[in-house]
Order: structure tokens, then C-alpha cells, then sequence
């Protein structure tokens, strides 16, 4: 399979909202594919009819090659965002418990190696309720995999983990990746998605408004930012025509232009103002571009 999960004219409606509005979307085999999105934008709607909880009203959703299926899918592994671990359960018994639900039932070999990649080996025997959270974030990870999944539907896996535990779950998902899994990646971390995803899908109020590499999507906005810094630290900036909107963070100055034809310009008028210790021009983020689509319109603001 080239895909791994198409959706094809996809509407979801609960009463008169739509929730997702002609949906259209390819997931690639092996790819690690960013879920982005602000709250209520349609996000965890889609994600469910991938998981077969909600049918669409209009469309198709086609899963591993199957356009219809159950909910309890074997070849499905999911994290979701309210995790669900049974607290009295201790770790050993409780992800044997999961695989076996998955159908895999010669689990041992394979949940002792995912247990020794995230540092959980001398887990085994605790209970759950003794378990930090950053613990019991990576049992809850080994469980979503414990039934060797082709794809796997993580959602926000890392919120409330520290770095080194963040870092080490990072790698465990590109492992999957690396191995030929398809990993769904729904976050809200714009950084994190950057670092870590091939392709990524926004969505926003029911409709994409983004689906491709960061560096298609990046493309299509304009590097229109500077970051600049005086060798004086006491140096004002001066008034320049080309530049529309100005902010001073720290020692550095963030300069917004007309347009990027604007910079030689600029960097020519601040050298004769003084000695420059820092001229850069900043490509937009995911973080830029997911708060220019998301963020209110004058009008949503008046009202």
C-alpha cells in the first residue's frame, strides 16, 4: 500500500455542526504524518473516524486498505490524549494484557525490548499508582505498540514530559517509523512537530488548510522577518520605510518587512547606522504559520 489511510470527501455533522467539512487526505506507508490544529477545528473528529469510533456522514475512510472495519482493529495501536492505564495493575501483567487483546500472544521478547528502550526494564513488577507521570507516559506509549501495530495513532504523547524523558520517547516513535509502522502524530506542540514529522495536515474549523512536507508548506510563506543586533547595546533603531512592524527581545531587534526583496535595503541603512554584530533573515515557523491561519479575524474580534 502507497497509503495507509485515504479519506475522500469526508463530512462529519452532530446536529447542525460540521465537525469535518469534504475532507480529502492521504497518509503514506511508513511516514510519520502531523495531526495539527486548534481546539474544535476538527482534529480528534478525524481521528476517531480513522479509529472507526464515528462514521462519516458523507465520504469514505479507507484503513490498511479496508474501507470498512470495527472499531477493535488488531493492526491499530492508539495513544490517546486521556490516558488509561489500571492503576492497581502492575506494569508487567498490564502490557502483557494489551498485547494479548491485540492478538499477540507471544508478546514477551517483544514488550522486553521496548521496556529496555525506555529505560522500564526494572518496572516490570510496580503498580501502576507508584509510577511518576513521566513513568506512566511510557507504559502507556508500550501499550499502545504492545500489539506490534502497523499503524499508530498517537495523541499528544508528550505533553507533560520532561526533556530527557521527551527525547527518549522521540526516538522510540521514529524507531517505529524506521521499522515501516505509520505513526499519526496529533499534537500541539508546533516545535515538536517540526522536529519529527515528514508531512503535515492542519485542520481548521472542518476544513485542511495545510497538507504537506515542511519544507512545501514553509514555501508558501514569505521569509519576510529579521532579527537584528547592534554591537551597541544602547543603539536605538532607526525609522526605516521598508519595515512595517518592529519588536525589541532583548539585545535583538525583530523587524517585520514589505516584502523580502526589502532586505539588502534595510541591512544596508542599519550599517550606516553603527557596527553590526547580528543580521539574519527568519524563515517562518510551523509555530508562525499554525498562529497566521488560527488566530481571529478582525471581524471575529469585533464581534
Amino acid at each position: 500500500m502507497s497509503n495507509a489511510i485515504e479519506l475522500a470527501g469526508v463530512t462529519k455533522r452532530f446536529a447542525k455542526q460540521v465537525a469535518v467539512d469534504n475532507l480529502d487526505l492521504n497518509v503514506p506507508t511508513g511516514s510519520i504524518y502531523g495531526f495539527i490544529g486548534p481546539n474544535g477545528s476538527g482534529k480528534t473528529t478525524t481521528l476517531r473516524m480513522i479509529l472507526r469510533i464515528f462514521q462519516p456522514d458523507h465520504g469514505s475512510v479507507t484503513v490498511l486498505g479496508a474501507a470498512h472495519g470495527k472499531t477493535a482493529d488488531d493492526r491499530l495501536g492508539y495513544l490517546p490524549e486521556e490516558r488509561g492505564l489500571y492503576k492497581r495493575m502492575r506494569v508487567g501483567a498490564l502490557l502483557t494484557y494489551y498485547a494479548r487483546l491485540k492478538g499477540n500472544y507471544n508478546c514477551r521478547q517483544h514488550l522486553q525490548e521496548w521496556l529496555a528502550r525506555l529505560d522500564a526494564s526494572d518496572w516490570v513488577n510496580m503498580r501502576i499508582d507508584t509510577l511518576s507521570k513521566g513513568m506512566a507516559q511510557k507504559i502507556q506509549f508500550i501499550a499502545a505498540v504492545a500489539g506490534d501495530p502497523q499503524l499508530v495513532i498517537l495523541d499528544e504523547p508528550f505533553s507533560g514530559l520532561d526533556p530527557v524523558n521527551m527525547e527518549a520517547l522521540r526516538d522510540a516513535v521514529k524507531l517505529l517509523r524506521d521499522r515501516g509502522n505509520t505513526v499519526i502524530f496529533s499534537t500541539h506542540d508546533m516545535e515538536m512537530a517540526e522536529k519529527l514529522c515528514d508531512t503535515i495536515f492542519m485542520i481548521h474549523r472542518g476544513r485542511k488548510v495545510l497538507d504537506g512536507t515542511i519544507d512545501a508548506i514553509k514555501s508558501q510563506y514569505p521569509a519576510n522577518r529579521l532579527r537584528v543586533r547592534f554591537a551597541d547595546p544602547h543603539r536605538q533603531l532607526p525609522d526605516l520605510p521598508q519595515v512595517m512592524s518592529s519588536d525589541r527581545q532583548g539585545r535583538d531587534f525583530h523587524l517585520t518587512l514589505e516584502d523580502t526583496s526589502q532586505a539588502q535595503p534595510v541591512l544596508n541603512a542599519l550599517m550606516r547606522q553603527g557596527e553590526l554584530h547580528h543580521f539574519e533573515i527568519i524563515k517562518p515557523s510551523l509555530h508562525d504559520i499554525f498562529i497566521e491561519i488560527a488566530k481571529p479575524s478582525a471581524e471575529e474580534l469585533a464581534a
